[in-house]
């Protein structure tokens, strides 16, 4: 699609260079000059490599689900660290006949020896293996072999892939067997991101590519604005890496590159169309440059700063994940600011106007006002604003509707779409054996008080079984086993009632953790800081609209709307998650994600729209404005909305699936926002509304 806006909404004739004489001074001469713009670019270059050598090997501490110190699962880990073997965790042999029928006396005969080879000859910690313990039917059995968990990622790996080589080859050929349980879950989640950063990388590198391709029609121009925010993207990695690692933040690097890689193609889509539409009033493509800089980097600014500080209200979650992302985030998206707004226009300045072959814009050749199709869709809609308006209300009323029921959490099954041993292997163990024997509860209490706390376990409903499991510096630790799936809501009801029930022994000061009792403290935290998070992130977008509109009515009026757009989309992607992949319920960390996205970005588009609107309005009146506006941005909103939909949707590629959520949620967004709300709904709105909009500015249009 091209990507040129047919009209100046200010209404000026086309200019030649001397036009801007002694108006071109200030930051963008040095940016622009004919020496001067090669500084810039090599200085750019020069301190992207400084960053990379410089601060190479930082990065994020943690992962999306690290929970607060704080929280009862954090605190019963603190105190359980103290017990002797603390540093082992166990893993989980489960054993099952190949042709379906029951173990034989041999088998479990073989099975023993293996446990034996297993255990203090076969593994790290030098415990010993318990089992075979068979199933009630006598189809399977489990062995459980201690492993070390007090080491790095690639020594628990590598034990973990010693153990299955040993196991897969020493169990009887009439069975198979396969290594679950924590410590090689983490390993297989692990494994599954194997490669994946290069992928996400060459993934959002060629759409980005793509799109940029068919948007300029240009076989050239798209490898510049590519290049700078690919360098951009460079510098952000390496500079949020060291800071993850000197400040111990959690988040997840590739939704940084995607956010960079998006909203860095957005800015330079906004600068080159406005550079495009003043190649068509100067003959001096330098000249022609400043203006379109001085034009928009009002808009871009406002836009970025929105979303940073957008991402800053996270520094008031509580989870570790959220307040990582938000600094990296932010600290991302400045740096892809500065790439566009300093080092493209040089690059630009350099190319000259030959980069659009083979749709090189001259003077006098823009388009007239009003001509392409967002301004017609535009003029129809505030002919006949309250039907559509109306009628927007009730689709976005539906498609909100996709959030009725549904389910917020993800049992651990579900949290991966890549295949791998432990989920089969917990698959294997769940049809035989009680699901809640893979993740048991961990209850650490006073050791006077143990059985006390024994008893009040055993009357949960859904435990199966309560055992302790020894005592270490005047404390008791009990395993308390479930009868539900790990993280299931099942599950996550029988960590409340148990710690309920723990809690309300007089003296014992128990503690509940244990992987499921992670997953409450995470759906709460995540849940705590939807609820503080959201209305804040609304409040920054309402006051910047107030800021940049100076008004009152106008940005109410359209922060209302972005946060119906942002339910509508979240219901509208949980609708396709849920009919095109089967998706079951919405990971806890979703919800406050989409929002901030959604609604920071939405802004982004709001203000490149409004901001134009608000230039004519004087010279036009507030309706044909805005239609004005519409025709002359919605070519650039519309591109840069796709090309950030489709940088979203490449966190498909990764195996977890929040961010295959995340992408999809937030790329269904971006487009519903700019092909509806920004061409449709506002439109209409602003038709309906007036001039009243810019109260209390009063508007005396000039015609």
């Amino acid at each position: 699609m091209p990507l040129h806006e047919p009209h100046d909404l200010r209404g000026v004739p086309p200019r030649s260079a001397t036009d801007t004489a002694g108006r071109d001074g200030g930051l963008m001469g040095p940016l622009t000059g004919r020496r001067s713009a090669w500084i810039v670019i090599a200085l750019f270059v020069v301190i992207v490599g400084s960053l990379a050598g410089a601060l190479r090997g930082g990065g994020p501490v943690g992962g999306m689900d690290t929970i607060p110190a704080t929280s009862e699962s954090a605190r019963e880990a603190a105190r359980s660290a103290t017990f002797p073997g603390a540093g082992t965790g166990q893993a989980i042999v489960v054993v099952e006949r190949r042709d379906a029928g029951r173990l034989t006396s041999s088998d479990l005969a073989a099975l023993g020896r293996v446990a034996k080879d297993l255990g203090a000859g076969g593994s790290a910690s030098g415990a010993s293996a318990f089992g075979p313990q068979p199933s009630k039917d006598g189809r399977a059995a489990v062995i459980g072999v201690p492993v070390r968990t007090d080491v790095d990622k690639t020594s628990l790996r590598h034990e973990i892939d010693t153990l299955r080589s040993r196991a897969h080859a020493a169990v009887p050929p009439t069975t198979t067997a396969q290594v679950t349980g924590g410590p090689a879950f983490g390993v297989d989640v692990a494994k599954a991101f194997d490669g994946t950063d290069v992928t996400l990388l060459l993934v959002t590198i060629g759409v980005v590519a793509v799109l940029l391709l068919l948007t300029y029609r240009s076989p050239i121009l798209w490898l510049l604005p590519l290049s700078v925010v690919a360098l951009a993207d460079q510098a952000s990695n390496v500079v949020t890496g060291a800071l993850g690692k000197a400040a111990s933040l959690s988040f997840d690097a590739g939704v940084i590159s995607v956010l960079v890689f998006g909203a860095g193609t957005n800015y330079a889509l906004l600068l080159v169309s406005r550079y495009r539409e003043e190649l068509t009033r100067h003959d001096d493509h330098r000249a022609a440059i400043r203006a379109a800089w001085r034009t928009t980097v009002g808009a871009v600014v406002a836009s970025n700063l929105t979303v940073v500080v957008s991402l800053a209200t996270l520094v008031l979650a509580v989870m570790p994940a959220a307040r990582g992302l938000g600094l990296a985030a932010a600290v991302g998206l400045l740096i892809a600011l500065a790439s566009v707004v300093l080092v493209l226009p040089a690059v630009l300045a350099v190319c000259g106007r030959r980069v659009f072959w083979p749709f090189v814009p001259r003077p006098g050749s823009r388009d007239e006002a009003g001509e392409g199709i967002f301004a017609r869709v535009a003029r129809w809609v505030t002919r006949r604003p309250a039907i559509v308006v109306g009628a927007g209300a009730v689709v976005m009323a539906t498609m909100a509707a996709g959030l009725l029921g549904t389910r917020i959490g993800l049992t651990q099954m579900e949290q991966f779409s890549a295949p791998n041993e432990s989920s089969a292997g917990y698959a294997t163990l769940a049809r035989h054996f009680d699901p809640g024997e893979a993740q048991p509860n961990v209850v650490v209490a006073r050791a006077d008080r143990q059985a006390a706390v024994i008893a009040a376990a055993r009357g949960v409903d859904g435990v199966r079984s309560v055992r302790p499991t020894g005592t270490a510096n005047g404390w008791a630790r009990i395993q308390v086993v479930g009868d539900a799936e790990p993280e299931s809501a099942r599950s996550l009801a029988t960590v409340r009632q148990l710690r309920d029930a723990v809690h309300a022994v007089a003296g014992a000061d128990a503690l509940v953790g244990g992987a499921n009792a992670r997953a409450v403290d995470v759906h709460d935290g995540s849940m705590r800081d939807l609820r503080i998070i959201a209305p804040l992130i609304a409040v920054v977008a309402l006051v910047a609209l107030v800021v940049l509109l100076r008004a009152v009515v106008a940005p109410v009026l359209l922060a209302v709307t972005n946060l119906v757009s942002a339910a509508a989309s979240i219901g509208l992607g949980v609708l396709l998650g849920r009919h095109l992949f089967d998706f079951p319920g919405l990971d806890v960390a979703v919800p406050l994600l989409a929002v901030l996205f959604l609604v920071a970005l939405g802004v982004d588009y709001t203000i490149f729209l409004v901001h134009r609107a608000r230039d004519g309005v004087s010279r036009w009146g507030t309706q044909e404005a805005m239609v004005r506006a519409v025709g002359s941005t919605g070519v650039v909103i519309t591109s840069a909305g796709v090309v950030l939909a489709a940088v979203f949707a490449a966190l498909g590629v990764l195996p977890l699936v929040v961010l295959g959520q995340l992408g999809l949620i937030v790329g269904v967004g971006v487009l519903v926002d700019t092909l509806v709300v920004r061409t449709v709904l506002v439109p209409a709105l602003f038709a309906l509304v007036g001039d009243r909009l810019w109260w209390p500015t009063r508007i005396d249009p000039t015609n």
